[in-house]
């Protein structure tokens, strides 16, 4: 592994995280509308942003923890198409550990555990699919 490589992935994974997440919140606008209904459940949105530089830095941890499993895990082939594989693995692994356990824990809807499974599922694909496309093993 080089770090340099790593970083680079990770990079792009992180951008590609928040791009795929703003399109989610732009096709979903309904997520929003029923996270609303859970108002004790979420901060006020002051709260939220002002927390953001936190989220960011942990996105980008969690990024980084993910490039280099993919990197530790590489195989000469396809970067987009592994990527995509390692992706959709990675968002059910995110799906079922996270989502689907603050189902359980929380007083959250049904329609609202499904739209943030299909967020966060196409958001880790995405990532992946980026990491697959920037990743490079050193020659």
């Amino acid at each position: 592994m080089n770090a340099g490589r790593i970083a680079l992935a990770a990079g792009g994974g992180t951008v590609a995280y928040f791009a795929a997440g703003f399109a989610m919140f732009a096709l979903l606008p309904q997520m929003m509308t029923e996270a609303r209904k859970h108002a004790a459940l979420f901060r006020a949105p002051e709260e939220q942003m002002s927390r953001m530089p936190v989220m960011m830095a942990a996105i980008l941890a969690a990024i980084v923890a993910v490039t280099v499993i993919y990197a530790m895990t590489y195989r000469q082939g396809h970067g987009l198409a592994d990527g995509v594989r390692f992706g959709a693995l990675v968002g059910l692994f995110v799906v079922f550990a996270f989502v689907v356990h603050n189902y359980v824990n929380l007083n959250l809807s049904l329609s609202l555990m499904l739209m943030q499974a299909a967020a966060y599922f196409v958001e880790w694909t995405v990532v992946g699919a980026a990491i697959g496309l920037l990743y490079r093993p050193p020659a």
